[in-house]
């Protein structure tokens, strides 16, 4: 089964921790100095927060599987959807390995597909962002668009 995801950026990572275990009635699954995530099975969503990155807002979207096969079901589905894949296979995240690869919606938004293998106990192995201190939340550049936090709205009558 899928699981739908979102990462968003925050200023102040304890006070959004108060706010989101308080609004999902639970505590995080995952919490570190600079990331929180809930793995909530009702609504199935994997939602993460993170004080690495760009302004604070939503970074992107995506769809984590279960399986492997899902992961080739859901590129095979962007494939026939015409759409440009970045591809960066067995990769480190977010205190996680993942095979995982990325879109970008007309509009520009990324969306991660990804399958984790492992939870790691450091948010990222990549040497390069590791020795320049620079390593944020899925650095990888989405084809066809650019990524950019959506900037959090008061709320307003709709829907």
């Amino acid at each position: 089964m899928k699981r739908f995801h979102v990462h968003a950026h925050v200023e102040n990572l304890a006070q959004s921790i108060a706010f989101y275990s308080r609004l999902f009635g639970a505590q995080p699954t995952r919490l570190e100095t600079d990331y929180a995530k809930w793995m909530l099975e009702d609504p199935r969503i994997n939602f993460a927060i993170s004080t690495r990155g760009g302004k604070a807002g939503v970074d992107h979207l995506g769809i984590q599987t279960d399986s492997e096969a899902e992961l080739v079901e859901l590129k095979d589905r962007a494939r026939a959807a015409d759409m440009a894949l970045l591809d960066e296979g067995e990769t480190t995240c977010c205190y996680a390995r993942s095979d995982k690869y990325w879109v970008s919606d007309p509009q520009g938004i990324a969306w991660e597909q990804f399958h984790t293998l492992a939870d790691i106990p450091v948010f990222s192995e990549k040497k390069s962002e590791v020795d320049a201190g620079t390593a944020a939340c899925c650095t990888a550049s989405a084809p066809s668009g650019k990524r950019e936090a959506i900037p959090v709205k008061p709320a307003s009558s709709c829907c």
